[in-house]
């Protein structure tokens, strides 16, 4: 892929809208608007940041009144000279206009190509280009919040700060081992060791949000669960707000799994309502109980619905389990309740807002749904933090067996290695062209 031709693509989704917009950046960009391009006063000139009003021409012809706006290079989103093309939101309105921004010189942009060349540029890190696509994709205010936080950069610089630290170790161990006669101390073993479990200290509380992260961009998975009739769908229903689920007093009505999101206090939730465990003959419901039961093995959290009404022995619960009593709106009011169960109403809706907070606390979402911590690492970040955990722990490890230095260094070079290829400081084509490759076109 060059780096050093112009691509167009048309950068807003496909469908019938107010406005679409065709993106064109490269050393041409501003050659290709003024072909295509023609301001609707003769005065006007093409000036950067400026919009100007005039109309795409195709054959002499008017295809569309236009704004047009540019952006010099390096002060654009890709560093690149770069313009963009609002015209009316038509399907084949924004394919003639990028079409004809192809035929004057630009080639088509592929997925992710205008972020890659903002990075390429300096204009952002690999987080920030991982935070465009969670802005994108963010589906509550919260996951929101986190993409904003990371594209501004919080994220990138606590790692270039940590990688910072590791650096300033290494140069001074390198130091010492390239120039002894200089008699430039390494520190005192007990010193070199504490400015090590320092990055293993920051670099743990990274890994520690890893969870958080995921739950962030994907949700947290909840397995609605237990005997037929306990009011499992009832209670999706309820948490869904709307008629998701066929409610039926017949036993064995949900013979497979239902999956539906939900949005509760700012978090998503993947609900999945499952079919009510029990012994059957019939092989569609049994099929529906082992799928049950797979969706039960991978939930983060397990909603263990009884019915308040028929007591049952008390289930043996897991640790990621909440026993939820349904029905106490046909409760007397002396009737027991199952012992550390939310009474709750599916009908009513009585006792769901406390039954929302235990899960919350369950899943351990208390300060995220407070908005005081938003981290944003993802499945990569982790993988790379774990390996720059690790070299750490070697490394300390051989200080304080007093190894020969140049062990310790080396693991310390691979700690940096792997902070780097975080923020993009040292990743190679492929592992790039896998990252922007995930994105939409146009962005």
């Amino acid at each position: 892929m060059s780096h050093a031709d112009t691509i167009a693509a048309v950068a807003t989704p496909p469908g019938e809208g107010a406005i679409a917009m065709v993106r064109i950046s490269g050393p041409d960009a501003i050659a290709i608007v003024n072909r295509i391009f023609e301001p609707f006063t003769a005065k006007s000139k093409i000036v950067p940041r400026r919009a100007i009003y005039g109309r795409i021409k195709e054959n002499g012809e008017t295809l569309d009144q236009v704004l047009l706006t540019t952006f010099q290079a390096p002060s654009s989103f890709t560093g690149e000279d770069m313009a963009e093309i609002s015209c009316h939101g038509g399907i084949l309105l924004s394919a003639r206009t990028l079409e004809l921004a192809l035929r004057a010189g630009a080639r088509a942009a592929e997925p992710g190509e205008f972020s890659q060349r903002a990075f390429y540029n300096g204009k952002i890190d690999l987080t920030r280009a991982e935070a465009i696509m969670d802005i994108i994709r963010a589906r509550t205010p919260l996951a929101l919040r986190a993409a904003s936080q990371q594209l501004e950069g919080r994220l990138g610089n606590e790692i270039l700060s940590l990688r910072d630290d590791v650096f300033d170790i290494v140069v001074h161990l390198e130091a010492w081992i390239d120039f002894p006669e200089e008699g430039i101390d390494p520190a005192t073993g007990r010193q070199l060791t504490e400015k090590i479990t320092n990055a293993m200290a920051r670099t743990s509380r990274l890994l520690d949000t890893a969870d958080d992260g995921r739950i962030l961009r994907e949700g947290v998975r909840v397995a609605i669960a237990g005997l037929p009739n306990a009011g499992k769908s009832s209670l999706l229903n309820r948490l869904l707000g709307m008629e998701r689920a066929i409610v039926n007093e017949q036993p064995g009505t949900t013979r497979d799994t239902i999956e539906e999101t939900a949005c509760l206090r700012g978090i998503l939730f993947r609900l999945t309502d499952t079919a009510g465990l029990r012994e059957t003959l019939d092989p569609v419901e049994r099929e529906g109980v082992a799928r049950s039961g797979r969706a039960i093995e991978n939930a983060d959290l397990i909603l263990h619905v009884v019915d308040a009404t028929a007591p049952e022995p008390s289930p043996t619960l897991h640790e990621k389990e909440i026993l939820v009593a349904n029905k106490i709106d046909l409760l007397g009011p002396d009737a027991p309740m199952p012992a550390h169960a939310c009474g709750i109403s599916s009908k009513t809706g009585e006792g769901l807002p406390a039954l929302v907070e235990t899960m919350i606390q369950a899943t351990g979402l208390r300060q995220l749904a407070a908005g005081d911590s938003l981290a944003a690492i993802n499945a990569r970040h982790k993988t790379l933090l774990e390996s720059t955990l690790e070299s750490l722990q070697s490394a300390a490890a051989l200080v304080s067996t007093n190894a020969p230095p140049e062990l310790s260094a080396v693991e310390l070079r691979a700690a940096l290695d792997s902070l780097g290829r975080i923020v993009g400081a040292t990743d190679t084509e492929e592992i790039l062209g896998g990252i922007f490759s995930r994105f939409c076109i146009g962005k």
